[in-house]
């Protein structure tokens, strides 16, 4: 004799998981409501509710149109590249810490990504990108805002991958011309 299948859906499982557990309940039998969700979701082939529900996520993230990318404040872009000569060199330290960063993520593009460089390799690297004479200061600075890493011991130093805010990426590209030149 051939089974036939039925299929089942539900809107809501936690609702199914509720009247469930009012029948069980009834008959004398005491289900706690997570244990009844693990219990359809691993009945549905899931290890856990847990594993259902990010199932369930990551469809709908697949199926959401994607946001669109932000757009860059080319005002703030264009305050930053004054702190930048004709060569692409950090002349002077910002006062406003906006500005700031975004000179750090223009640094942070020039040290070369996956690699471990010692504090001398760095400190050379960031004198060749400035000219106010105070690269510990950079070094210390692109430490504290999560753009490099450093061993408790300060002896190597490694970029952190990352994505850059929408105007850390116009002004990369803006000086990249001037690089090189």
């Amino acid at each position: 004799m051939t089974r036939t299948a039925f299929p089942f859906a539900t809107q809501d499982v936690s609702a199914l998981a509720r009247a469930l557990n009012r029948e069980l309940d009834a008959q004398g039998h005491k289900l706690g409501h997570v244990e009844m969700l693990n219990l359809l979701a691993r009945s549905a082939g899931y290890r856990n509710f847990q594993h259902f529900r990010a199932q369930f996520d990551a469809e709908e993230r697949l199926l959401r149109p994607p946001e669109p990318e932000p757009v860059a404040d080319l005002q703030k872009v264009a305050q930053a590249t004054r702190y930048f000569d004709a060569s692409g060199v950090l002349t002077r330290w910002p006062k406003k810490a906006s500005h700031r960063l975004l000179c750090l993520w223009v640094m942070w593009s020039r040290v070369p990504a996956g690699r471990e460089l010692s504090e001398k390799q760095f400190n050379e690297l960031l004198l060749g990108h400035h000219g106010f004479g105070d690269h510990a200061l950079l070094r210390r600075m692109m430490c504290d805002y999560g753009l490099m890493t450093r061993t408790r011991d300060g002896r190597v130093y490694r970029r952190v991958e990352q994505k850059p805010p929408p105007e850390g990426v116009a002004l990369i590209r803006h000086l990249a011309p001037r690089l090189a030149a």
